[in-house]
């Protein structure tokens, strides 16, 4: 885990609101950031680290918010293969697979 997101985490703690770890775990093609790089996305918006900018981390973000509203970590794609993505400002042309996992201010009382 990278070292950045993990101090976020733990500061945060305290504030009691959910957030969710975004991490790449696969890649293939042309993509901005490779697996192992993560994001920390809280319920208000905020987020701390990257996977990469652009309209994919965009996306990424909605997912997870969405996410975060369903209380559900779930494996997310995004695709910047095809001429949507083009459209979108995606010119990397690679396919990002990223797991969002839920950290959930009840985490500790399990």
């Amino acid at each position: 885990m990278d070292s950045t997101i993990l101090n976020i985490i733990c500061e945060k703690k305290a504030e009691e609101m959910n957030a969710a770890l975004v991490t790449i775990v696969d890649t293939r093609g042309s993509t901005p950031r490779k697996a192992g790089c993560q994001m920390l996305i809280y319920q208000d918006g905020r987020s701390y680290g990257t996977i990469g900018g652009g309209c994919g981390e965009a996306e990424v973000k909605r997912q997870a918010l969405l996410a975060l509203d369903e209380k559900q970590s779930q494996l997310y794609t995004v695709s910047m293969l095809n001429e949507a993505a083009a459209d979108e400002g995606m010119v990397c042309g690679g396919v990002m697979e990223v797991f969002i996992q839920m950290i959930s201010k009840f985490d500790d009382e399990k």
